[in-house]
Order: structure tokens, then C-alpha cells, then sequence
């Protein structure tokens, strides 16, 4: 196809993937409607741009995003790099995760069922269970290593010390946290803990959950299913001051001949050759939109100036309700 990009390519333990992976949770109706036929007509064109990494989870649907993904890539399981995660229980059961040795291998023999593939690429453990230390839940994801059920570990919102006692165990190739313009403060946290342990720093939400596309003006323009309404930094008086932070890169945007979303991902790309943003989206234009910010060239400058445009700290509310707060960067 004549717009497709040639994807530079990123490093998860001795795996090489596309450097702007392709988040699946939307196609699983948490920003609004999806349609699965979409779904996996979108899924294809991700892959016939270049883009390997998938990034799933058995929460997503819940069991719906892996059966999802398992079907866009039957046929084409060589050319991808399948990333899904387990653990994550939202509060079912008056629980937000479980680490538990037992639940790890049940959950992976699901995720294989529903993938349907024969090895997982990088299983990544969704929520730390702070009831179960974290020593032993890696120690049963190792050993679906050694059956040969999964090549790689993550771990999801996870503290700096937690990555450390989880790699004593056994190497760590992935943490997927929370990282953006918006939201910077835990990620850069963690950043000095992974460079040090030589893992790769999975950014999800590094659109800010679309905020950084300047495309969302108020709540209402939400979907009424649309998580996003629940979410403080889209509360009214919230959503205008960070838009207003959001104005401030637009005027970049606008000069480095991209929109801001692109400049938001390329300023995310240009933190390092260990940071992989995976950004979702439900739409052929904003997944082209999305790769398009490999071609967005930043110097060394334009990075300070885009850094000093919304500071660490700046965006106004939480990054989840309060509830979902006690279950992230444990």
C-alpha cells in the first residue's frame, strides 16, 4: 500500500518488535461501541503496516480482546509478537488481582485457548496481588517458561522495588505502566529501575486516553458506555485545565508539521530506544495517524521545549477513580 510505513524496530528480551505497538482494549467496547468484524479487519491492516506488537489481556472483555486477536491472526501468528496479561480481577470477588501460583497457570492455559497459538510472547502480570508476594507469582510464570508456554515476562504497573524482587526471580523483559506527557511522574520513576535491569518500558495510554489528540472537547462528546466519563482527569473542571496543557503543545504541533497526538508519541519515542508506546484506537485513520509519528524527526531542543510545555505533574486528577488507585504501581 503506498502509505505504508517501514516500522523501526525495539528490542523486548532478545525479540525485536515494531517500535509503536498496537493496544487491543478498545476493540473490546471500553471506549464505546466496537465491532469485532472491524476489529480484526483493523488488526490486519496494523500488521500489513509493520507493526508486530499486540498488546491484549484477559480483563479486556473479559475473554472477549484474546478470542478477538486470536482470530485476526490466525494464519499470520509468524508475523506478530503477542503480548496478553492475567491477574487483573477489577474487584470480582472483592479482589483487584490474583498473583496466586495456581491462578497464573490457569489463566495462561485460557489466554492459549482463546489466542489460539501455542506459545504466549509476553505474559505479562496485569495488577500485583499484594497478597501474595510477588516472588512466588514469577516463580509459576517462569516455569510456563520452561514448558515452552510463554518466551517472555511482564509485569503491569509495577513499583521500582516489586521489579526488582520480581527479576531476582527471573528475568523481567517488559514493564507496562502508565506513561505519557500527561502522566509522567511514576513512569520516570520506574524508568531508572528498568534501564538498570536492561528491560524494556512498555508505555500504555501514551495518548493520555486520547487527551493528547486534542480531539476530546467535553464529557459529553463521550460515548455513554465509554469508561473514560469515570475518569477524574476527564471531570469538568479537570478536562479544562488539562486541555488547556494540551493547547500548549498543539502550537508545536502545529510548527513541526504534525498533529499533537504524533508530537506526543515522537516525544515518547525520543526518551529512549527502550520505550514502546502502544496506542489504541478503533479507526483506520488514527492507527495511520498513530505510525505516522515515526516519521516526526525532534531534536534535542524540541524535546526540552515539549518536556517544559506540560511539566511532570501538571495534568489535573488521578489516573484512575479512587477505587482502581489502590491497584496500580504496587
Amino acid at each position: 500500500m503506498s502509505d505504508h510505513v517501514i516500522i523501526e524496530t525495539r528490542q523486548v528480551g532478545s525479540a525485536k518488535v515494531s517500535a509503536i505497538g498496537f493496544g487491543c482494549m478498545s476493540l473490546s467496547n471500553v471506549y464505546g461501541p466496537s465491532d469485532d468484524a472491524a476489529g480484526i479487519e483493523l488488526i490486519h491492516d496494523a500488521i500489513d503496516r509493520g507493526v508486530t506488537l499486540f498488546d491484549s489481556s484477559d480483563m479486556y472483555g473479559f475473554g472477549h480482546n484474546e478470542t478477538l486477536l486470536g482470530q485476526a491472526i490466525a494464519g499470520r501468528r509468524a508475523e506478530v509478537f503477542v503480548a496478553t496479561k492475567f491477574g487483573n480481577l477489577g474487584g470480582r470477588g472483592g479482589k483487584v488481582a490474583d498473583g496466586r501460583p495456581e491462578f497464573v497457570i490457569s489463566s495462561c492455559e485460557a489466554s492459549l485457548k482463546r489466542l489460539g497459538v501455542e506459545a504466549i510472547d509476553l505474559y505479562y502480570q496485569h495488577r500485583v496481588d499484594p497478597t501474595v508476594p510477588i516472588e512466588e507469582t514469577v516463580g509459576a510464570m517462569a516455569r510456563l517458561v520452561e514448558a515452552g508456554k510463554v518466551r517472555f515476562l511482564g509485569l503491569s504497573e509495577a513499583r521500582p522495588e516489586t521489579i526488582r524482587r520480581a527479576n531476582s526471580v527471573h528475568q523481567i523483559a517488559a514493564v507496562q505502566n502508565e506513561y505519557s506527557l500527561l502522566y509522567r511522574v511514576e513512569g520516570e520513576e520506574t524508568l531508572r529501575t528498568t534501564r538498570e535491569l536492561a528491560i524494556a518500558f512498555v508505555a500504555y495510554a501514551p495518548l493520555g486516553r486520547g487527551l493528547l489528540t486534542a480531539r476530546v472537547e467535553e464529557p459529553a462528546s463521550l460515548a455513554e458506555t465509554d469508561t473514560r466519563r469515570r475518569h477524574p482527569r476527564f471531570a469538568d473542571g479537570n478536562l479544562t485545565h488539562n486541555l488547556d496543557l494540551v493547547r500548549r503543545i498543539e502550537t508545536i504541533a502545529q510548527r513541526k508539521n504534525c498533529t499533537p497526538g504524533q508530537l506526543a508519541l515522537a516525544w515518547l519515542l525520543a526518551q529512549g530506544p527502550d520505550i514502546i508506546p502502544i496506542p489504541g484506537t478503533k479507526r483506520k485513520e488514527r492507527l495511520a495517524e498513530n505510525l505516522g509519528a515515526l516519521r516526526v524527526e525532534l531534536s534535542e531542543a524540541d524535546v526540552a521545549e515539549i518536556s517544559a510545555a506540560i511539566p511532570p505533574g501538571a495534568a489535573a486528577g488521578t489516573r484512575y477513580p479512587e477505587g482502581q488507585m489502590k491497584s496500580v504501581f504496587l
